[in-house]
Parts: structure tokens; sequence; C-alpha cells
């Protein structure tokens, strides 16, 4: 049951990933690294193959080892979440929910921007 739950986990974090890589505002590495994280719980070949990836496994192994986002990553990161900031003002939300979305993406923004940078810049995120 247990194997179930991890393995139910990181199909979830993939395909929302999946669904990140086309869709802008929502991330992809996020959602990889969780299920990275949840795989490693649960799924072992699932885990290896995540970071044998030829497009992601070299973001994936960096933010493994020593927790670093590549620039070109934030930047794109960012200019998602503002441009989802700006779209979420222009909806018929409650004020609230408008309010509560942008300062999330706000503080994911500036923990992101905290977050050291690989020292070999060939960690590269497309």
């Amino acid at each position: 049951m247990r194997i179930l739950f991890w393995r139910s986990l990181v199909i979830i974090f993939i395909a929302l990933g999946m669904i990140g890589a086309v869709l802008p505002g929502m991330p992809t590495t996020v959602f990889l690294i969780l299920a990275l994280w949840a795989s490693s719980k649960g799924w072992p070949s699932m885990y290896e193959r995540l970071l044998s990836h030829p497009k992601y496994g070299a973001t994936l192994r960096a933010w493994r080892e020593h927790g670093t986002v590549p620039r070109k990553a934030k930047w794109i990161a960012t200019i998602m979440m503002s441009i989802s900031a700006v779209l979420m003002l222009l909806t018929n939300a409650p004020l609230a929910v408008k309010v509560f979305t942008d300062l999330t993406m706000l503080i994911v923004a500036i923990w992101l921007w905290l977050r050291p940078e690989p020292k070999n810049e060939s960690t590269t995120v497309e």
C-alpha cells in the first residue's frame, strides 16, 4: 500500500510537470523535483530514470546534490509567474483569491532567487 501511495504521487507530479511544460504559468521543474523526491521513497527505477532524463536530468541532479537552480530557470519562472499574476488580476475571481495567489507567487519568486546557482552553467533549463 505504501509503494502504491508513493508511485501515485510520482505519476501525479510527472503529469503536472508535463502540463507545466506546455501551459504558461505552471512550473515544470518544481513538479519534477517533487516526482524525484516521491520516487526516491518507493519507485527506484523511476528515480534513476528522472535523474538520467536528457532534458531535465542535469537540473534535477544539481538540485539533489546542491539545491541549486540555474539562472535561466529563475528568469523563466519569474516571467511566467508575473504573466500569471497579471492574468489573475484580470479574472472575475474574488479579491481574496487574487491577493492570495499573487502573494504566493511573489513569495515563491523571492525564495527562488535566494537559491544558489550552479557553478557549472551547463545545467540549463529549456
